[in-house]
């Protein structure tokens, strides 16, 4: 897209900047909609396992992890591109490994979804989040495979970009919601 001053924007950005706008308003609505529940009488708040925080440390190397993926490939750097997608994936993945452990943990010490509205809050959350999240290792997916297939890393620069950029937007996500659950 550009304008008449020949400012260009790649089409892939323009989408991710709309998906991300959506996103944001869905789960800014999400974060409104749990505090105007929480005023009820039958809200009992949820105990905040300690996993959380294990995981919330994972996503922020995830993070990390993606970024370094992503400046290494401004500088041509396939190796520690690929490494950088690896770890930012394998720990992704760990991510919602420890989010499911989470959840058995609290299904085992009888919280379930119908128990209290502040569980339902809880597993609508972290599952919105989740779903995310594994919407982002799809384009993750690609991207990886194309570098391991031997795709130049000029040619898949965008697509890391694109993929670190989103997964620091669910790292703010999850900071802002995670904080949210351990306020109330």
């Amino acid at each position: 897209m550009s304008d008449s001053h020949g400012f260009s924007l790649p089409t892939a950005k323009v989408f991710l900047s709309i998906f991300l706008g959506v996103v944001t308003a869905i789960f800014g609505l999400l974060t409104a909609a749990y505090f105007i529940r929480m005023t009820y009488a039958d809200w009992q708040p949820l105990p905040i396992p300690a996993l959380l925080w294990l995981n919330t440390a994972i996503l922020i190397l995830s993070s990390v992890a993606l970024q370094w993926a992503r400046t290494s490939a401004g500088r041509q750097q396939a190796d520690r591109v690929r490494w950088g997608l690896l770890a930012g994936g394998a720990l992704a993945f760990a991510f919602l490994v420890g989010q499911f452990l989470v959840w058995q943990q609290l299904g085992s010490l009888g919280y379930f979804v119908d128990t209290n509205p502040s569980n339902s809050f809880f597993y609508l959350i972290t599952g919105l989040h989740g779903l995310h999240l594994l919407g982002g290792l799809i384009a993750w997916l690609r991207a990886s495979l194309r570098l391991w297939r031997g795709a130049e890393t000029a040619k898949i620069r965008m697509s890391v970009e694109l993929c670190a950029v989103y997964w620091h937007f669910l790292l703010l996500v999850w900071l802002v919601m995670f904080g949210l659950l351990l306020v109330t």
